[in-house]
């Protein structure tokens, strides 16, 4: 099973992202998976906005997690973005939103799907890795630094060894 570090492509990294709402931001991201992953931009605005009727994606500490289910996609995709300001996102916490994961899975990726979902939410809830990302105005730096972050569980055991 892949993990969120092999999909992660520098390519998909967008630091200062500059949207003004949850749909400017859907737009956005529809429009960097069609350029990059030749996948309709319509589909992905469409796969994201739905899953968010359902409830909103943001977690809370100016982060969101929006995802959906693509038919025809083969295997997951991915991208983080940083915006350059943050928007309001119905977090619980409510806070508004200035770092994204994004996830597309294929439609029938049910339990895949819910391990990257869980993989993300550890990683984004690390004050550390977050404060991190926020610091930095570099692609390469960002990218590097969500594909070395490992899991508090496992850096606790590794210091302990």
């Amino acid at each position: 099973m892949d993990s969120i570090q092999k999909l992660l492509k520098q390519s998909h990294v967008v630091v200062d992202m500059e949207v003004t709402s949850k749909k400017r931001l859907f737009e956005q991201i529809g429009i960097l998976f069609e350029n990059h992953n030749q996948l309709s931009r319509s589909l992905v605005y469409d796969a994201l906005f739905n899953r968010e009727k359902l409830g909103s994606t943001g977690l809370g500490h100016g982060f969101a997690l929006p995802h959906g289910r693509l038919k025809g996609l083969k295997n997951p995709l991915c991208s983080f973005i940083r915006l350059n300001n943050s928007i309001p996102f119905e977090s619980p916490d409510g806070q508004n939103v200035k770092m994204v994961f994004v996830l597309l899975v294929p439609d029938h990726a049910n339990e895949h799907h819910l391990k990257l979902l869980s993989e993300i939410a550890e990683m984004f809830s690390d004050d550390a890795l977050r404060e991190k990302l926020e610091s930095t105005d570099s692609v390469e730096v960002t990218f590097q630094t969500i594909i070395d972050w490992t899991p508090h569980a496992r850096r606790q055991r590794s210091t302990t060894l």
